[in-house]
């Protein structure tokens, strides 16, 4: 289907100075490839939903999922660098051109990239067919040659202030080359891991920090509201840096006292970063209040990793409050109004949205209890895969459509 697109771009709060970013832009080809988020958003959902039956079905049938990497590595790193580097990539190949004034990637580098992301997983499922190694040289390939993408836009528009998100990036890229060391020696998975959490933890405290009280603000002045969120300042710098700190002790010692001096000191920062928010207010509209909620889960995970460093909560469950919790609940909720504004709908959630959100949120607090009631340990375990493949089923059972085809025009 060839149509055209029109460049349609997050607000950013730097308009003073950013060059303009053309309106009209026509793109021909298929419009799947017209936006970087249209196919990983999409190439995210439907992998989030396979990814997780295919664990069932492995755990339940015995199916060889992941070959010699084996089926629970194999899930570990699906989730982390399967699902979560495609809405990364679909969120930053969006943000990004926004920031610079440049043109979006689409058309045939798109597709190559989208390629090398979806060679990845299908390589991954059973990485003996192709060779072992080869299958984990060719998974390595996507993350470095979306960091080159966007270090190339960021550093062409001049706009410095965002190469930190590169930081992010570049520590996702190294988690994994580390996840997949530590398989190949028979190591333990669970440093790369929390690298890899951490990565997507201090990009939702950096850009989360400025889009959830920006997108609150706007939202609270077309309703006529008087109190509004406190702009970004110091106390937000300081909350970045102390969950930073955090992270980085919970990566390298996680149940040390400092870590849990640290976590704990992050958690009431970041409670009060939430509440300087004024999320409450924006209880009705569900698009906006879910941003909210899955900032939330961040001082929650920060709280976590202080008692898993008091050694009162299992390291697992601390895991999962933060990668169900904070990060997967983050990216449904961007996905969401993201694929919304891009694609010309309304920024208002439907039914089948809050019920997505629902299910999420239920998952993210249903399974770190899978490693605390261990006798329904197997129970707990299904009931959270199957609200998580129900939340990201719904995400593309509505959303898919709205991906797929041309950009509505609506009035702004």
């Amino acid at each position: 289907m060839n149509a055209p697109e029109t460049a349609d771009h997050l607000k950013n709060e730097n308009t003073k100075t950013r060059k303009p970013v053309p309106r009209g832009l026509k793109i021909t080809g298929p419009v799947l490839f017209s936006y970087g988020f249209r196919p990983f958003f999409l190439g995210a959902g439907i992998w989030a939903v396979l990814a997780m039956l295919l664990w069932i079905l492995s755990l339940t049938l015995g199916m060889p999922l992941g070959g010699s990497y084996d089926a629970l590595n194999w899930h570990a790193h699906e989730m982390l660098f399967g699902f979560g580097s495609a809405v990364l990539a679909g969120f930053l190949l969006t943000a990004v051109p926004n920031w610079t004034g440049s043109l979006p990637v689409s058309g045939t580098p798109l597709i190559i990239l989208a390629g090398f992301w979806l060679a990845g997983r299908l390589a991954f499922l059973y990485p003996d067919l192709i060779h072992f190694y080869a299958a984990i040289a060719l998974e390595s390939l996507f993350l470095p040659l979306l960091l080159v993408i966007c270090a190339r836009e960021i550093i062409a528009g001049k706009q410095w202030k965002n190469l930190k998100v590169l930081i992010g990036v570049t520590l996702l890229t190294i988690a994994n080359l580390i996840f997949h060391y530590t398989v190949i020696t028979d190591g333990d998975i669970a440093f790369a891991s929390r690298i890899a959490v951490s990565a997507y933890v201090l990009l939702i405290m950096i850009i989360g920090g400025r889009i959830v009280p920006s997108f609150t603000r706007n939202w609270l002045n077309r309703n006529q509201k008087t109190r509004f969120p406190v702009p970004f300042n110091r106390y937000d710098a300081l909350c970045i840096i102390t969950g930073a700190l955090t992270l980085l002790s919970w990566i390298v010692a996680p149940e040390t006292p400092v870590t849990l001096v640290l976590a704990s000191l992050a958690a009431i920062l970041h409670i009060a970063r939430l509440v300087r928010w004024r999320g409450w207010e924006t209880a009705p509209e569900k698009l906006l209040l879910i941003l909210h909620i899955a900032y939330a889960f961040i001082p929650a995970g920060f709280i976590a990793i202080a008692l898993s460093a008091a050694d009162m909560l299992n390291a697992y469950s601390t895991l999962h409050i933060l990668t169900v919790g904070a990060v997967a609940t983050m990216m449904l909720a961007v996905m969401g109004r993201a694929t919304r504004g891009h694609t010309g709908n309304a920024l208002s959630a439907s039914s089948l949205t809050i019920l997505s959100y629902v299910c999420l949120i239920a998952s993210a607090l249903l399974r770190p209890f899978a490693e605390i009631v261990l006798n329904y340990f197997h129970t707990i375990l299904a009931v959270s895969a199957l609200l998580w493949i129900a939340a990201f089923a719904l995400y593309v059972i509505e959303y898919a459509p709205m991906l797929l085809q041309d950009r509505r025009q609506r009035a702004e």
